[in-house]
């Protein structure tokens, strides 16, 4: 019995309506309604979208699907094989423009091979929608039909999902089932290392520690698991662009109020609820290897690891959001072959072809994974342009079938130099929003300071950011209880490099006991001045300011805001005001040099 008419089912398609929506309507499933298209001959047809507004005749080879009736415009099938690279769709915060270089760089790399490719991205501000950047490009939505479809018509010989971030890769298992030969690592794998409790089970048989976790699909089981592990605890939901709802918690009150307005658990997708380490250090490796081809199951393959990237925050800031320096500048070298072991273990295990990113909490002498994700990451083209070997196009032609051995690329680099990534954020755009740095990423773009001095990149970097440091003034302090007992060097620091200091109440009590000259002003609750005034007039170049808890008070949210729109620098961790220390230091000395990135490399 038909699930719709044929007549019906054709005007609900032209109409716009996809299989998913038709089934939910019907009671049926995706993959009953497109059985029933296909029966009927019910397919999308291609038209050329117009580049010369009718002026001329349209060349370029941009399409886009209609089920109105009409000839098909798509352009001949060439003699190449054909390979489709799905990009990440629409931009936004958690997945952007660093998936859209993977995705070129894979266009690039795979014509220099002699392929045809075709782009699948429904987003016209990117440049894998230009012109020039693939053989034919397809104006679609990345969803399972859609993608199926231009598969089918174009009888393509492989379909890349690793290189667009989250939205190609959730949609990896789907393509297989149908039929699509995703090319580089299995979809299976990306599975083991997507599901918690797959990923889990692999951990314990490689013997690599990960932070204590559990699982929860509602209010109760959430509240169980967090008992167990003790606050803080990170909740998540899974399978998520930029960490998106994801919050540190450090109450039974936060996380019931978590779990009813933030996300919607259920077995299907449950939330993942992980022992929170404070005061780690996070990591993030990007490698490339082969080990999966075909044709080292006997010899075992090459795994180069491009870059390890220590975090200048703690534990916990999105690796979007977070300042890193390349290579890790206070992780001894037992610790960092312990990174390098394990993320050797993950590869072979997982058997991937192409990237993987994995990100790490170092706690004392402990080395836990947070996270993998055998796919390309946000930091791969930072990496790329820092090492100077684009990682994107050679994984691109591994997945494709080359080994690295073939490539020459087979030693992992380690710069004579230091590459500092900064991100940049849209805060003087969002008036009145907090600046904090969270587990959900922010981050709109990001920059990269170079240089053989380790201070002077992390300057460099901040200058790009659109937030020089200072070299001369006066310094506001106002950091938590907790991080008390860590202020008083940094600030005697900043004394010593020609700073004047100033704090409130506490934070001044410290700073004096230590022997510190400071200048008192009041709380912005207690009266004036305070730091909102001086940061009005230009009376301070630069702010130290720590959260005070779980739920930052009204008074840091000002402050933190009011620095924001003055355009004067801002530092809200204790290792973000060390590393502007060591900036400033560093460019008192010696000032800074030009040199491009070619001369690095």
């Amino acid at each position: 019995m038909p699930l719709l008419n044929a007549d019906k089912l054709a005007q609900a398609k032209s109409l716009g309506f996809s299989d998913r929506q038709i089934a939910h309507l019907t009671g049926a499933t995706e993959d009953d309604i497109r059985a029933e298209r296909k029966r009927l001959g019910l397919l999308p047809s291609y038209r050329l979208v117009d580049t010369c507004a009718a002026e001329f005749e349209a060349y370029t080879p941009y399409y886009y699907s209609t089920y109105d009736r009409g000839d098909d415009e798509v352009k001949p099938d060439s003699p190449r094989k054909k390979v489709m690279i799905l990009g990440g769709g629409p931009n936004r915060i958690g997945q952007g423009i660093e998936f859209d270089y993977c995705c070129v760089h894979a266009a690039f790399a795979l014509k220099e091979d002699g392929f045809e490719t075709i782009m699948v991205n429904s987003n016209p501000e990117t440049v894998s929608t230009d012109y020039d950047t693939s053989d034919k490009l397809f104006f679609e939505p990345l969803t399972l039909e859609d993608v199926l479809h231009i598969y089918e018509r174009e009888k393509c010989w492989g379909a890349i999902a690793q290189f667009g971030g989250q939205t190609p890769l959730n949609l990896a298992l789907g393509l297989q089932k149908n039929g699509v030969n995703i090319i580089g690592t299995s979809p299976q794998s990306i599975e083991v290392a997507e599901d918690r409790k797959l990923f889990a089970a692999m951990l314990r048989k490689l013997d690599i520690p990960q932070p204590p976790n559990g699982l929860a699909t509602n209010a109760e089981e959430a509240l169980a698991a967090s008992k167990l592990l003790g606050y803080p605890v990170l909740v998540r939901p899974s399978f998520v662009l930029g960490g998106r709802a994801m919050q540190i918690v450090y109450s039974d009150a936060e996380l019931s109020h978590y779990m009813k307005f933030a996300v919607e658990a259920s077995p299907e997708r449950p939330v993942l609820v992980d022992k929170f380490l404070e005061d780690a250090t996070e990591v993030d490796v990007d490698c490339i290897t082969d080990v999966g081809l075909p044709c080292h199951q006997q010899t075992g393959g090459t795994i180069v690891i491009g870059g390890m990237l220590e975090h200048i925050e703690y534990a916990g800031v999105h690796s979007g959001d977070a300042a890193m320096v390349l290579p890790p500048h206070t992780l001894s070298r037992k610790i960092i072959a312990t990174i390098r072991e394990y993320t050797h273990a993950m590869a072979r295990e997982l058997k991937v072809v192409g990237l993987m990113n994995v990100q790490y909490a170092v706690k004392g002498d402990t080395v836990y994974v947070l996270e993998v994700n055998p796919r390309a990451s946000r930091t791969v083209p930072f990496v790329s342009k820092a090492i100077g070997f684009p990682l994107a196009k050679l994984a691109a032609k591994v997945m494709a079938g080359k080994t690295l051995q073939e490539l020459n690329f087979t030693r992992e680099i380690w710069p004579a130099y230091w590459a500092v990534k900064e991100s940049v954020f849209p805060f003087n755009r969002f008036h009145g929003q907090d600046i904090l740095l969270s587990p959900e990423m922010r981050s709109t773009g990001e920059v990269m300071g170079l240089d053989a001095d380790r201070g002077i990149a992390y300057a460099k970097s901040q200058m790009a950011a659109g937030s020089p440091l200072p070299l001369g003034g006066k310094v506001f302090i106002s950091v938590s209880d907790a991080h008390k007992n860590k202020i008083a060097e940094v600030a005697r620091q900043f004394v010593e490099l020609g700073f004047e200091l100033i704090a409130t109440g506490g934070t001044a009590d410290v700073l004096e006991k230590s022997g510190l000259k400071v200048e008192r002003i009041f709380k912005i609750s207690q009266g004036r001045p305070n730091a909102i005034d001086l940061l009005k007039n230009k009376e301070v170049q630069l702010v130290i300011n720590t959260p005070s808890g779980a739920t930052p008070r009204a008074d840091e949210i000002k402050i933190r805001t009011t620095a924001v729109y003055t355009g004067t620098p801002i530092m809200t961790t204790i290792s973000s005001a060390q590393a502007a220390v060591s900036g400033i230091a560093a460019l008192k000395a010696s000032g800074y040099a030009v040199k491009t990135v070619q001369e690095y490399h």
